[in-house]
């Protein structure tokens, strides 16, 4: 269950009209807060943001859906967080706890300044120098005035 906190900042980023992935950060930025905290551990940084990218599709946040490249499993696995948000009912106290025990074994390192560097670095590169550049662009764009 996210916290109180982190749903309340994905609502106002949707209030100010931001994309739904960047509604959703908030919940991977919370992820990355639990796996530092030791609250649990993730295999990699891949993992921990497909686990806040998760939580943010049972809280509503209205993701399209994995690439066509992704397994099959990741895309029922999407569709299903989707529907248990419409249906709007918390998982069972089993299942949670099956998840977290599970995660518990994992390692902190997947949420490492250096891991999330790693990621982003890769996630850039597979992109291309066009979407870079225009990524750039509008990060200067929404930068305030010095």
């Amino acid at each position: 269950m996210p916290e109180k906190k982190t749903i309340e900042r994905a609502r106002r980023d949707r209030r100010e009209g931001k994309a739904p992935t960047t509604q959703a950060g908030e919940f991977i930025r919370e992820e990355m807060h639990h796996i530092r905290e030791g609250k649990h551990g993730a295999r990699s940084t891949k993992q921990a943001i497909a686990i806040g990218l998760s939580k943010a599709r049972r809280a509503g946040v209205k993701l399209g859906s994995p690439p066509r490249s992704a397994k099959p499993a990741t895309r029922k696995s999407a569709a299903y967080a989707s529907r248990a948000a419409r249906r709007g009912r918390r998982p069972s106290p089993k299942r949670g706890r099956a998840v977290e025990r599970a995660l518990q074994r994992e390692g902190r390192a997947a949420a490492s300044h250096e891991a999330l560097a790693r990621q982003a670095h890769r996630a850039a590169r597979r992109r291309g120098p066009a979407a870079r550049k225009a990524a750039a662009r509008k990060a200067a764009t929404t930068r305030k005035a010095a």
